[in-house]
């Protein structure tokens, strides 16, 4: 499929067939777009809970319970479930943790520049940090950035996904340990293969967005 296929073909996927499931090799192409995602001055402020067995997705369930309860068939019957998390903070220790990978990766042909990479991180963080303290909400951002490059990559892959920010964050927070770590869930997405019964496939509903003309202008 071509970008504009892929784009017309992806929804959110309301009905998942359990007969279905993703192969190996298709999950390592779905970690790694998890893994290379972009985000500002590479801070990577992310952590990814990744489940395809019955236990992991019923953890993931505990986080659609109550008034959630509508997500929980799109957990459980999904073929995998990946839990978007966010960085809480980050300081200088992490930041500097940033550039010594960049370093062993070879992305800095001296030392000048690696300090240059550190004292832009530094800068930018501290922009967010003291001036606008919105340290947490950027960092969240860049996860969002993750997410939109995902349900781009999977559907050109061929898989179907739902993304949910209908969880319940405090309990897979609990769930998981996840603040104990630094970090804090987001958003949900669940993977795997449309059902024929599915309602809101593309094949049943057209997709709708505004008319360019009153999205856009071109100057």
């Amino acid at each position: 499929m071509n970008l504009k296929d892929i784009l017309n073909w992806r929804y959110t996927t309301k009905e998942f067939d359990t007969s279905k499931k993703i192969s190996e090799s298709d999950m390592k192409e779905v970690k790694n777009l998890l893994r290379m995602s972009p985000s500002s001055v590479n801070l990577q402020p992310w952590h990814f809970i990744i489940t395809e067995s019955k236990e992991g997705k019923e953890r993931v369930a505990k986080g659609t319970q109550g008034f959630f309860q509508f997500n929980e068939p799109k957990v459980l019957n999904a073929s995998a479930v990946v839990l978007f998390c966010s960085k809480i903070d980050a300081d200088e220790k992490y930041y500097q943790h940033i550039a010594d990978t960049d370093d062993k990766n070879g992305r800095f042909p001296d030392e000048d520049i690696k300090k240059g990479f550190l004292g832009a991180v530094k800068t930018f963080a501290g922009i967010h940090k003291y001036d606008l303290k919105d340290l947490n909400h950027w960092m969240e951002k860049q996860v969002y950035l993750n997410i939109g490059s995902f349900l781009l990559g999977v559907a050109s892959l061929g898989i179907d996904a739902t993304p949910m920010e209908g969880i319940d964050v405090k309990a897979l927070d609990e769930e998981f340990g996840l603040r104990e770590k630094g970090y804090t869930s987001l958003v949900a997405v669940s993977i795997g293969y449309r059902a024929t019964s599915d309602f809101n496939s593309t094949e049943k509903t057209p997709k709708s967005r505004l008319p360019e003309s009153e999205i856009m202008t071109v100057i």
